[in-house]
C-alpha cells in the first residue's frame, strides 16, 4: 500500500552510540544514555533513528568489525537494554533504523576462527580465499594510502584471505548460500526486536563475486532482491537504505526496475556536486547531477545528506573540480583523506552561518530524504589531531559542564573539543536551547517545515531557469499543491525572474517569512535573494503548467 512508504516524509538522524551520550560514566555513550536524550530528538523534530553498530566487536575500526550479529556490545549495555530503548523509542513514535554489516566480518568473529583452522572447516567457505599471493593483492583498496592490501596471507590458513578494507574486516563469501541465509536469519533477529530497517553498509562489495587476478567481480543483484523479499516476508514497510557510491547510470539497479530492490540509497552524486556549488557558486553541475539522478520507480527514494561518519568522497568530481573543493574547504593535507576527500565537519568547512543555513536548506529541499548527522545541528566541529575518520566522531557536546556534559567519566571513547571556537563550552544543545537564534532553533524550524512539506517526498520535481548559474530554482507538485525552493549559492544578492506560467495576479506564499509575491502582468514572478539567501513558497497547483498533467498519486 502506498500509505506504508513513511520513508517518503521521514526525517532521519544518524548517531553513534558511543559518542552520544554515557549514562553509566564509563566514558562511553550507551542505550541507557540514548534514551535520555529521547526527548530532545522528539522536540528537535526527527522521527527516524539510525544506530552506527553497537554489536560486540574488537572496536577497530568503529565497531564495524562485528565480532557477533545477535547481541549488544557490553560497553553499550545489554540486550535488555536494547529491547527498554526500543520500547521508549517507539513510545515517542520514533522508527529504529540499524547498521547491517555483513561484507566483512571481524578477523575475531568465530566463523573466521574456525574457517581459518582448516581447509575441512564448517566455515571455511564463508570467507574467500587463495592459495597463491594474487597478481592484485594490493589493488582496489577502499583507504587508499592506509591500507596497504585487499588480500592477505594467513599462516594457520595457509591461505590468502580476502578484504575490501582493513584486514582485520576479512571479506564473506555472498556466494555460498549459508552465508545469505546467515544473513537473513540476522535481518530477521532484529526485526523481531522492533527495528524498521537497515542502512546496509558497502552495498556494492555485498553484491560482488571477487576472485584473485585482474578479472572485472560479477556483481549479483539477484541477492538484493533476495534481501528485500525476506525483509517484507517479515515486516511489510521495514526498509534498507543502502550505501552504495556509484554512477547515476548504475543506481537503477540497486533499486530494481521494478522496485524490487533497496528502498532508498544514499545519493552520493548529488551530494559531490553539491559541496561543488557550495564551493564555486557554479550549479550547473548540481542541476545536471540532479537531472542523472531523477527517474526512479515511485517506491525508490535517494536519501541527502552533507556529512556523515566518514570523509567527504569527492571521488565522482572531475580532477578540476576536486581540486576547487579542495582549495576552499580542505586546503590543508591535513584537512584531506584517502586522496579524495575531506574530514572536516560541515560548520567549520563552511565557516560562517549564512552558508552552513544555505546548506541545510539545500539539503531539505532535495528531492528525497534529508539525513542529518548528530552534532551538526549545534555547528559541532571536529578534531583533526584524531586519526583518519575519527576527527569528525567526537562526543556530543550537550552543555558547558565539564566532558561537555557527555560523561562524567574522567577517560572518554574520544576527547571532547575543548578549545577554540567550537569548544563545548560555546558550541553545546543548552546554551541553544535558550537562544531564540541558535542554530539549534533554526533547525528545528527547517525540520519541521520540511515535514509539512510531503511534495519534496512523494511529489513530480522540475529545476527552473532563474537566469543566474548561482541561483537554483526545483518546484515540487503533489496533490493539487506545488513547492518552489530557491538558493542563492553567491555572497551576493540577486533578483531572479522565474516563469511559473501562472494567471497574473496568482500568488506565492512565503513559507519562511510573513511575505506574500504576486505574478506579474506576464505570470512571472520576481524574488529577491540576499546573500546566501535560500526561500521556500507554496502557491496553486502548477502541474499542469509544468508537466502537462494533473498529478496524480501512483497506487
Amino acid at each position: 500500500m502506498i500509505e506504508d512508504l513513511w520513508y517518503k516524509n521521514a526525517v532521519i538522524y544518524s548517531l553513534d552510540l558511543e559518542t552520544f551520550m554515557d549514562v553509566n560514566s564509563d566514558g562511553t555513550g550507551d542505550f541507557g544514555g540514548l534514551a535520555r536524550r529521547l526527548d530532545y530528538l522528539h522536540a528537535l523534530g526527527v522521527d527516524t533513528l539510525w544506530l552506527a553498530p553497537f554489536q560486540p566487536t574488537p572496536n577497530k575500526d568503529n565497531g564495524y568489525d562485528i565480532s557477533d550479529y545477535y547481541g549488544v556490545d557490553p560497553r553499550h549495555g545489554s540486550s535488555g537494554d536494547f529491547v527498554e530503548f526500543m520500547h521508549q523509542a517507539k513510545k515517542r513514535g520514533f522508527k529504529v533504523i540499524i547498521d547491517l554489516v555483513v561484507n566483512h566480518t571481524s578477523n575475531k568473529h568465530p566463523w573466521f576462527q574456525d574457517a581459518r583452522s582448516s581447509k575441512d572447516a564448517r566455515h571455511r567457505d564463508w570467507y574467500v580465499w587463495s592459495e597463491d599471493k594474487p597478481s592484485d593483492w594490493d589493488e582496489g583498496m577502499v583507504f587508499p594510502g592506509v591500507q596497504k592490501s585487499t588480500w592477505t596471507y594467513d599462516k594457520k590458513a595457509k591461505a590468502y584471505f580476502y578484504h575490501r578494507f582493513y584486514d582485520f574486516q576479512p571479506d564473506l563469501n555472498m556466494d555460498n548460500p549459508e552465508v545469505r541465509a546467515e544473513i537473513r536469519r540476522i535481518i530477521g533477529f532484529w526485526l523481531e526486536l522492533g527495528v524498521a530497517g537497515f542502512r546496509v553498509d558497502a552495498v556494492p562489495f555485498i553484491l560482488e563475486t571477487p576472485a584473485p587476478g585482474k578479472a572485472k567481480p560479477t556483481m549479483n543483484f539477484e541477492y538484493l532482491r533476495e534481501m528485500r523479499r525476506f525483509l517484507q516476508w517479515r515486516r511489510g514497510d521495514a526498509v534498507l537504505l543502502g550505501e552504495a557510491n556509484v554512477l547515476p547510470e548504475e543506481s537503477q539497479k540497486y533499486f530494481g526496475h521494478e522496485g524490487d530492490g533497496i528502498q532508498l540509497m544514499f545519493n552520493f552524486y548529488v551530494n559531490q556536486h553539491a559541496f561543488y556549488a557550495l564551493a564555486t557558486a557554479d550549479t550547473e553541475p548540481l542541476a545536471e547531477a540532479l537531472e542523472a539522478t531523477k527517474d526512479l520507480f515511485f517506491t525508490a527514494q535517494w536519501a541527502q545528506f552533507l556529512r556523515n561518519h566518514d570523509e567527504l568522497d569527492l571521488g565522482r568530481l572531475t580532477e578540476e573540480q576536486r581540486q576547487k573543493v579542495f582549495s576552499r574547504f580542505g586546503p590543508d593535507k591535513n584537512m584531506q583523506l584517502y586522496d579524495r576527500g575531506i574530514r572536516r565537519r560541515l560548520s567549520p568547512m563552511l565557516g560562517n552561518r549564512p552558508q552552513v543555513e544555505l546548506a541545510y536548506s539545500l539539503m531539505f529541499s532535495l528531492p528525497g530524504t534529508p539525513v542529518i548527522r548528530y552534532g551538526d545541528e549545534i555547528g559541532m566541529g571536529d578534531d583533526l589531531s584524531l586519526n583518519e575518520r575519527d576527527a569528525v566522531r567526537t562526543p556530543m557536546q550537550w552543555s558547558a559542564d565539564p566532558q561537555a556534559g557527555f560523561s562524567r567519566g574522567k577517560k572518554l571513547i574520544h576527547p571532547v573539543i575543548n578549545e577554540g571556537p567550537y569548544a563545548y563550552t560555546h558550541v553545546n544543545v543548552e546554551n541553544q536551547r535558550r537562544d531564540p537564534d541558535s542554530l539549534l532553533n533554526w533547525m528545528t524550524a527547517l525540520i519541521r517545515l520540511r515535514k509539512e512539506c510531503p511534495e519534496i517526498g512523494w511529489g513530480k520535481w522540475q529545476l527552473l531557469q532563474t537566469g543566474f548559474k548561482e541561483v537554483l530554482c526545483i518546484c515540487y507538485c503533489w496533490k493539487g499543491n506545488s513547492l518552489v525552493v530557491l538558493h542563492n549559492f553567491n555572497e551576493k544578492a540577486y533578483e531572479v525572474e522565474i516563469d511559473l506560467k501562472q494567471q497574473p495576479g496568482d500568488k506565492l506564499i512565503d513559507l519562511m517569512n510573513n511575505f506574500e509575491g504576486e505574478a506579474d502582468g506576464k505570470g512571472k514572478q520576481h524574488i529577491t535573494l540576499d546573500a546566501y539567501g535560500y526561500r521556500w513558497f507554496r502557491t496553486g497547483d502548477l502541474s499542469y503548467q509544468l508537466f502537462g498533467e494533473q498529478q496524480v498519486e501512483p497506487e
